[in-house]
């Protein structure tokens, strides 16, 4: 290899890390069973339009990776399902794959991981015994490109291969696949690499029986007496997806792993959906997205690795109109074919709270029905543990004397106190965020440049604990920028 393409692959291992250490990210899927599929450059671009730096591809399509060379954004490719049996079996299948589809196209192209298959264990359960081979061949195939440090492997799952995923600290992998599973834990510490899941809370609400409130699948907050907590932990988990990943990070600890890190691979919100899908709107993928995005980007991880962010792809990016089964399984797109946005959606980092970043505040709508507002407002100030001293009468925010008005200081102190646990700005559609300080007089919003007490706040800490949940890592840290350096420039000298 020419010491040209060396500097240049160091240089682009480099930034990779340099962006995993900045925390948190939201990607996205793109699925191809679409009617008229823009070309790879009209993807590429809508991409880029929306500030999107992460895409997962379910297959290693060259047009899509040639479109995605020197744009910056970490791909991954994917193995397909049909694919799997024969690299598998062959190690110069696998390595051809690798020449073929990943050393062609860096470091232009910002490959960083391969999804080996897609559910393998649920889908296609007979491939089961060579999976994990599949994943050793296309490691060692990457070693000899001089890959792996670059690129890692690993294989998606759906989060139906844990068969009681409530209450997360007693979750295990169905016995049916220990074998298989047990080697790709194995694999995935050995070569650093992570555990992806695929994790739909919509379908832990829709087939769950009415046991959990929808508020929990979107990312709502919950009135006091519906807290839904690990009897066993006494974790409060105010999301159904961070209890989803933390039923895998337990579930990888009964195998007596340290912690393997898991991203989530897919998630997202039916907008449209048949006569008995009632719960496929728009109104819910919106405000499932929204709040999803809010939530990783906090850089927060679940209550049992809250050090590890929950970094994950939203399904999709277009409608799989060509898709077969139910309505809504064809409308999980964020966009349709010509770009437009099929709800509104903030992709940029700009909502993270990290450093000297914009201050983002929680504030009542405008038009808000009063009614809610209330409802809203005595939540926070009776059961979630909300200072309301401030608008109480004769107190600097009492005036003006409005739900409006009340309902946005309390909705913010919440919102500032409560976010790095996963609290969301939606108060059951009657919030929403500005980067505007609402602050006015003496009456100081938390959060505000004026304020310089705006943190803490405790759980809420009544609860019940719901008996199960129908469904469709602790040490490992990202990488010190001090430390990298470093080892960059050591390798550098080296060449």
């Amino acid at each position: 290899m020419m010491p040209e393409k060396w500097l240049a692959i160091v240089l682009l291992l480099l930034v990779g890390m340099f962006c995993n250490a900045l925390g948190a990210f939201v990607g996205v899927n793109i699925g191809t069973d679409v009617s008229n599929l823009p070309s790879a450059s009209v993807l590429v671009g809508i991409l880029k339009a929306h500030q999107i730096t992460h895409v997962r591809l379910y297959d290693a399509d060259a047009h899509m990776l040639n479109a995605l060379a020197n744009t910056g954004i970490e791909v991954v490719v994917g193995v397909t399902n049909e694919e799997v049996l024969g690299i598998g079996q062959s190690p110069s299948t696998a390595a051809t794959w690798i020449n073929r589809n990943v050393a062609a196209y860096v470091p232009s192209t910002n490959i960083t991981a391969i999804a080996v298959g897609s559910e393998v264990l649920t889908s296609i359960p007979h491939a089961a015994p060579v999976l994990v081979p599949a994943m050793n061949y296309l490691h060692k195939a990457l070693v000899a490109s001089n890959l792996n440090f670059q690129i890692k492997v690993s294989a998606p799952q759906s989060l139906d291969i844990i068969p009681r995923p409530f209450p997360p600290s007693t979750a295990t992998f169905n016995s049916t696949w220990n074998s298989t599973i047990y080697q790709m834990l194995q694999f995935l510490k050995n070569t650093n690499s992570y555990f992806m899941l695929n994790a739909y809370p919509y379908y832990g609400y829709t087939n769950g029986d009415g046991i959990f409130p929808i508020d929990y699948a979107l990312f709502r907050p919950l009135p006091s007496v519906k807290q839904i907590v690990d009897p066993n932990t006494l974790f409060h988990y105010e999301s159904m997806l961070d209890a989803m990943v933390d039923a895998a990070y337990y579930s990888v600890q009964a195998f007596n792993f340290s912690v393997v890190p898991v991203v989530v691979t897919e998630s997202g919100w039916p907008w449209l959906g048949g006569a008995n899908e009632p719960d496929a709107t728009v109104e819910n993928a919106e405000t499932f997205n929204s709040n999803l995005i809010r939530r990783v980007l906090n850089n927060s991880g679940p209550p049992s690795q809250p050090d590890i962010p929950i970094n994950t792809y939203i399904y999709e990016l277009l409608n799989e109109d060509k898709r077969s089964g139910p309505v809504s399984e064809r409308n999980w797109g964020v966009f349709l074919t010509n770009g437009t946005a099929v709800y509104p959606l903030s992709w940029s980092t700009s909502l993270q709270a990290t450093g000297n970043s914009t201050t983002v505040f929680c504030v009542a709508k405008e038009g808000a029905d009063s009614d809610d507002l209330e409802k809203g407002l005595n939540w926070a100030c009776g059961q979630s543990q909300v200072n309301c001293t401030a608008i109480q009468e004769g107190q600097p925010c009492y005036s003006p004397n409005t739900y409006q008005n009340h309902a946005s200081y309390a909705y913010n102190d919440y919102y500032q106190k409560m976010r790095s646990g996963g609290g969301t700005c939606d108060f059951r559609g009657t919030a929403t965020t500005t980067t505007a300080d609402p602050s006015y007089g003496s009456c100081i919003f938390s959060g505000s440049s004026s304020n310089s007490s705006s943190s803490g706040g405790t759980s809420p800490s009544s609860a019940f604990a719901p008996e199960s949940l129908s469904s469709r890592s602790p040490t490992q840290q990202v990488p010190r920028l001090g430390v990298l350096i470093p080892a960059m420039l050591l390798i550098l000298i080296s060449l």
